[in-house]
């Protein structure tokens, strides 16, 4: 078996897409969520008529008392967590810098980085070699924006996916001699309903033209880097921040 699978933020887009190759993999999968139970149990039933392993765990992954809820949960039900994929985040609608207000600032940190430090910290307790774990993966979502700064209206989006980069070489870095290896994704302009939740549904087809491969990315091929990132073909690499883009 290749171990346990933790995907937060799992039930649709690029998380629902790992945990189903995951599956596919022969990963236990947890697909954690928040406030989509029927696209989590949809998705955990689809895997088992597939012949895989999985659970759904809601949890609000920007608060601690509900991350270690998930992780308890996963150690009960599944056993110990051998890879993460911390995928939970949010966008806002498109938002000038003269329009920022502190309560979406603070919304936008809590959702995009004090989830991922906090599922980290778990699943470091139980792959860590030096709490008697056997190692084990990570990786972290990021975001093009990060390189690309976000102007005109995700400013704040793309500094919490600047802060996700500086926390996977930090953490990488940290964890590397425990076993433990970190990395992140980088998606570019991919097929998903993000668009949408930003304000802006055209916004593929209008950049589609800027991208050198000509078209913009699916789910699947984000998933397919997640899963190598977390797999033994890539036991030598940490710290790597993988941009899958085509380009952009």
């Amino acid at each position: 078996m290749a171990g346990v699978l933790v995907v937060t933020g799992g039930s649709r887009g690029i998380g629902a897409a790992t945990a189903k190759l995951g599956a596919a993999r022969g990963y236990k999968v947890a697909v954690n969520y928040n406030r989509s139970p029927d696209r989590a149990e949809a998705l955990v039933k689809e895997i088992e008529q597939n012949g895989g392993r999985a659970i759904a765990v809601q949890a609000d992954v920007s608060r601690e008392a509900d991350v270690v809820r998930l992780f308890e949960t996963v150690d009960r039900e599944l056993g110990r967590v051998t890879a993460l994929f911390n995928n939970a985040g949010v966008v806002h609608r498109l938002t000038p810098i003269t329009e920022f207000t502190e309560d979406a600032l603070a919304d936008m940190w809590r959702i995009n980085i004090t989830s991922q430090f906090l599922s980290a910290r778990e699943a470091a307790k139980r792959m860590s070699t030096r709490f008697g774990g056997q190692g084990g993966a990570i990786v972290n979502m990021s975001s093009a924006a990060a390189r690309l700064g976000g102007p005109n209206g995700s400013l704040a989006y793309a500094a919490s996916k600047g802060a996700i980069d500086t926390f996977t070489t930090g953490l990488a870095i940290e964890l590397g001699p425990q076993g433990i290896r970190v990395n992140a994704v980088r998606p570019g302009l991919i097929e998903t309903t993000i668009h949408d939740d930003m304000g802006d549904p055209e916004r593929l087809e209008r950049l589609r033209p800027t991208i050198p491969l000509q078209r913009t990315g699916t789910v699947e091929e984000v998933a397919e880097t997640v899963l190598w990132l977390l797999s033994p073909q890539a036991s030598y690499v940490t710290n790597a921040i993988v941009d899958v883009g085509g380009g952009r």
